[in-house]
């Protein structure tokens, strides 16, 4: 046996001994772009939820088309703004319970004067704070691209989808107020070459057993 083959054979048995494995390959963590921040091994239930990743585009600019409102600001370049800390002692001071009623439909008004409803589509009730009203005036009214939204966010929104005629409703919404807050989806009836989805947002506020009625609508030009 040359020495080539002895060397070999001893490095084998060295292997066998130690019990490695070279063919054996590193996990890699991997990372849920909708969840920055958190690690999470493949094979881990830890997922955000699809409530979650609706809500990170809805309450962002991205993939969402705010038609110019009367009196706004539109943000003429498209720096990103960033987000303010999160509030997390405002949070944990809002009522967690209620007994409320949130109600009404979503639609879009076209230039012609028809509703073209939000079927089947998902609202939310966003708590008015100062990180939510950051969101509002900059990003809703202002129509600047906001940073990625802090998850901790998810634990107090509220959401419901509505039916195919655009009605929707929430039940046992706490006291306080609110950013109501859905999408239309709108192409050739809004008269645009591709269907786009219309963001709406308004402030409701409601108190005790209130049952409110609102229609979350926008005319587009």
């Amino acid at each position: 046996m040359n020495i080539f083959k002895r060397f070999s054979l001893l490095i084998g048995l060295a292997f066998l001994i130690s019990g490695c494995n070279i063919y054996r390959q590193p996990m890699v963590p991997y990372y849920n772009s909708s969840n920055i921040g958190t690690k999470v091994d493949e094979s881990s239930s830890m997922q955000i939820s699809e409530s979650a990743a609706n809500v990170n585009e809805t309450i962002s600019t991205e993939g969402v088309f705010t038609p110019a409102k009367e009196g706004s600001v539109t943000t003429k370049d498209r720096t990103v703004v960033q987000r303010i800390p999160f509030p997390e002692n405002e949070y944990k001071s809002l009522a967690t319970t209620g007994s409320a009623t949130v109600k009404g439909k979503i639609y879009i008004v076209t230039a012609g004067g028809n509703k073209v409803y939000g079927k089947n589509t998902r609202l939310y009730l966003n708590p008015v704070t100062s990180y939510s009203t950051q969101w509002y005036n900059e990003s809703y009214l202002g129509g600047a691209k906001m940073s990625k939204v802090d998850t901790r966010l998810f634990n107090y929104l509220k959401f419901t989808t509505s039916d195919s005629n655009g009605n929707f409703e929430f039940l046992n919404v706490p006291s306080g107020s609110y950013y109501l807050i859905g999408v239309v989806k709108c192409g050739t009836a809004c008269g645009y070459d591709k269907v786009k989805k219309i963001r709406i947002a308004k402030k409701i506020s409601v108190f005790g057993n209130d049952i409110k009625v609102e229609e979350l609508s926008k005319r587009v030009q």
